[in-house]
């Protein structure tokens, strides 16, 4: 099993936007393994990353997934949505577009990694299929699947996972559940491990993540049973990352660093810094990707600004702990 070969239990979370092929690289040198995060990326800009990896000699490397949801059928409810975001379009100078069916190019993304035979291939959003999974085995890859809860835990392992990553609720950035209107629960990373555990029992190895920042909640993960954890709050810090300057002042203020768990950006639960857009964009309903395209202008409307109030800042409960340094020193400071 890919854990094993690890020098350092430890995995760098798949942040899109964020995760760069040198932050994959610099995760890899220090001894863990780095994932490079496919959402919201065409296969080719993808297929590009892993050719850059491949030049540079990383071959321990993974590659995740979002698992395209069924259609909401909410198009009323979104184009309602639209219309009380006009506002802040408005005050952007953006148009807002009209969503549209989008599976972030699933099949082709699938294609590649398998064609590719990346050895980590993990899974957010839901489990895939038992038969994509099999296809994964044939070509020698290991699959992971994001977990919120023991009942997910059971799904995921039914359809052939060899691995879980255990998602707490104090996770930056989306809540994987595999239901899109799930916030999912509030159970300790340390509990919820306990509890997946004792349904995927010892032939499943866990993936501890969620407020991962400091060497005794590490400890405290690996000892509820996870045999590595997953750290990507951390990383938002690191040399390495792709982390837009707006972004990292703010995360490395100590008066910005109050998290919360909101939907306005992309209609899924998801914890990040709280902002202007946080506390008085208008609730949207349950509908991903549907709010994702919606509010995607202004997104990148604000970021070309500079202006986090209306930026995702995505960031978890370890937020205190981010400062800036190479991804290998802040990754064995971890497990010093």
């Amino acid at each position: 099993m890919i854990l094993r070969e690890l020098a350092l239990p430890v995995i760098g979370a798949p942040m899109a936007g964020v995760t760069t092929p040198a932050l994959v690289g610099a995760v890899a040198e220090a001894g863990g393994l780095g994932m490079l995060a496919a959402g919201y990326r065409p296969p080719e800009q993808l297929a590009d990353d892993l050719d850059t990896l491949d030049r540079a000699g990383h071959t321990r490397v993974g590659v995740n997934l979002f698992v395209p949801g069924a259609p909401t059928g909410a198009a009323a409810h979104v184009l309602a949505h639209r219309d009380r975001l006009a506002p802040v379009a408005h005050r952007r100078g953006v148009e807002l577009p009209r969503p549209i069916p989008d599976d972030d190019g699933y099949a082709a993304k699938l294609a590649l990694v398998i064609e590719r035979a990346v050895p980590l291939v993990s899974f957010t959003f839901g489990a895939p299929s038992r038969a994509d999974v099999q296809l994964l085995h044939r070509a020698v890859s290991a699959v992971a699947v994001t977990v919120t809860s023991a009942t997910e835990a059971r799904h995921a392992v039914t359809v052939g996972a060899n691995l879980l990553v255990v998602q707490s609720h104090h996770a930056g950035g989306h809540r994987g559940t595999f239901d899109p209107a799930d916030p999912g629960g509030t159970e300790e990373l340390a509990d919820l491990v306990a509890a997946v555990a004792a349904v995927a029992g010892p032939q499943v190895p866990l993936i501890a993540a969620g407020g991962v920042g400091d060497p005794a909640t590490a400890e405290r993960a690996l000892r509820a049973g996870a045999t590595a954890v997953q750290v990507g709050t951390l990383l938002l810090g690191a040399d390495e990352a792709g982390t837009h300057p707006a972004y990292l002042k703010c995360l490395l203020d100590p008066a910005r660093q109050v998290t919360v768990r909101t939907r306005v950006f992309t209609g899924r639960t998801a914890r990040g810094l709280r902002n202007r857009a946080t506390d008085n964009w208008p609730e949207p309903p349950a509908s991903y990707p549907e709010v994702h395209q919606l509010t995607r202008p202004l997104r990148a409307a604000a970021a070309a600004a500079g202006d986090p109030e209306e930026m995702s800042l995505w960031a978890g409960t370890g937020v205190g702990h981010v400062r800036r340094a190479p991804a290998a020193r802040l990754l064995m400071d971890l497990f010093a």
